[in-house]
């Protein structure tokens, strides 16, 4: 009986810790790791990673346009703190944000917007290098048209055109500039801040209002205002006047371009040669990282830039040749959205520019693949593809969007005479890097699953340029001069290729 006694309340005991270390664990909460902002064009994206998963709430308000999201379970620590600084006056969504301890476990954060958005919120769990994510990705409500900002481009470079292949393109790059936020009113120094009035029909304003006239305990950290991190007054929105959202210029038709044609002169528009290039990761995917730290996202971005250089200073038969950037900058773009971009503006070509990394740093050598719908051409290859088509993985994808389904969809109809005109692109580069004294991995274009080149209409080649996880083979993706002949043999390779098949005739004009 003694036995049993003592057993039973060893169990009891047990139980109680048990339950204690319950309760103090959900007392806890989640901890804040970091945040990130990533602004693009496209859309502007913002993650909250921690060592939980967090539940959050959100609420949009259009005139003036704000976003408001509660998130749960957490206490204002410094690493929110930092999101405040991390809007930069170019975001292209974003004009400023607060954020402040709502009420007990709750802390709100308030985005001040440029433009109205559809937010997409959405949580990750931990995958690669990160732990939980909360991810706020902001988007227009009319989408980005790639074939308007092409054609945008195309106009913006015109009047810049030195004339030097004779048919309208210009020698550089555009260079777009994303609006810059008004400067904030200076406030007197030692003057108390003013509590604006709620404008009228402001529903998120009134909440607000409602939310700060709530007792809470006296622990409870101000917010935090932008440019300024000393504590404030009680949690209130600082509602700056409302700046209205620059108008999206529409770009009008480019005027007839005149052709002399035995000694006549005739008038047509360019049939213009579009060559989508497409700078592999991005945002919060930085590709595979090298010994000394290089990110494979920036290389590929660099030598895309350099690539379009001379690519929108080329032209096929006298058609002028333009490329297309699936990101311009560094922000993520999933695969299907990739091809999907790729598409809309009917592109000739598409070209996916990576870094390769081996477990083992002696691998080294460039390589081109190929789409193949029967299989790998080898086992390196397959092991490849299925860590290239874990990106959006890592760069965080909201898998419950009903649009990932049809671009599944759209990713199975690649058919075989794309494959072929591949391998034909892909053979035409691989002789080129080879002629600049870049060694080769595999001496043929390789063949593997790669979601990313599954555009059923489009030939489609991937390029790894290098073994980024070999030493010195990183040193040399980070030099200007490897990155300038790398793009010299991957143009040469795009003009061998259009030399021996031609581009077809297409209706489409810019």
């Amino acid at each position: 009986m003694k036995a049993a006694g003592l057993k039973r309340r060893v169990l009891l005991q047990g139980g109680s810790v048990a339950l204690l270390l319950g309760v103090h664990q959900i007392a806890r909460g989640a901890s804040i790791l970091a945040v990130r902002v990533w602004p693009a064009a496209d859309y502007t994206r913002v993650t909250i990673e921690s060592d939980a998963r967090l539940n959050s709430q959100q609420l949009v308000v259009g005139s003036p346009p704000r976003l408001a999201v509660d998130i749960e379970g957490i206490d204002l620590n410094p690493e929110l703190r930092e999101l405040v600084g991390k809007i930069k006056p170019g975001d292209p969504y974003i004009n400023g944000l607060r954020v402040g301890q709502n009420a007990p476990k709750v802390v709100r954060i308030v985005f001040d917007l440029k433009q109205a958005v559809v937010p997409q919120v959405f949580s990750l769990a931990p995958v690669a290098a990160y732990k939980h994510r909360l991810v706020l990705d902001l988007y227009p409500e009319q989408a980005v048209d790639p074939m308007e900002a092409l054609i945008a481009e195309r106009l913006r470079d015109a009047p810049k055109s030195t004339g030097g292949n004779g048919n309208g393109t210009s020698n550089g790059t555009a260079v777009a500039t994303a609006p810059t936020a008004p400067p904030a009113p200076a406030t007197p120094p030692g003057a108390a801040p003013v509590r604006p009035t709620t404008p009228a029909g402001d529903p998120l304003g009134d909440l607000i209002a409602q939310q700060s006239t709530r007792p809470g305990p006296s622990t409870v950290a101000p917010p935090v205002v932008a440019g300024n991190d000393r504590p404030t007054a009680p949690p209130v929105l600082v509602v700056p006047a409302p700046t209205a959202p620059p108008a999206r210029p529409v770009a009008p038709p480019p005027p007839p371009v005149a052709v002399a044609r035995g000694g006549a002169t005739a008038s047509r528009t360019d049939r213009i040669i579009i060559v989508a290039l497409d700078p592999g990761h991005g945002g919060e995917d930085p590709g595979a990282i090298g010994p000394a730290g290089t990110r494979e996202k920036d290389v590929v971005l660099q030598v895309a830039h350099r690539l379009r250089e001379r690519i929108n200073a080329s032209n096929v038969n006298g058609s002028p040749m333009r490329a297309f950037l699936t990101r311009d900058a560094d922000f993520f773009v999933p695969l299907g959205v990739r091809v999907q971009k790729a598409r809309r503006v009917q592109a000739d070509l598409f070209v996916s520019i990576h870094a390769d990394a081996f477990t083992t740093p002696a691998a080294r050598g460039a390589s081109v693949f190929a789409l193949s719908q029967s299989g790998a051409s080898s086992s390196a290859a397959r092991w490849l593809a299925n860590k290239e088509n874990d990106a959006d993985k890592v760069g965080g994808v909201n898998v419950g969007n009903h649009e990932a389904q049809v671009q599944r969809a759209l990713l199975d109809m690649s058919t075989t005479a794309q494959i072929n005109d591949s391998l034909k692109l892909g053979g035409a580069m691989l002789g080129e890097i080879k002629g600049i004294g870049a060694r080769l991995h595999k001496g043929q274009v390789e063949q593997a699953g790669f979601a990313v080149l599954k555009a059923p209409d489009i030939p489609s080649v991937l390029v790894e340029t290098a073994f980024i996880s070999n030493p010195e083979e990183e040193a040399n993706l980070r030099r200007v001069d490897y990155q300038e002949n790398l793009a010299d043999a991957l143009m040469r390779g795009i003009q061998r290729y259009f030399a021996q098949n031609p581009p077809l005739a297409r209706s489409r004009q810019l």
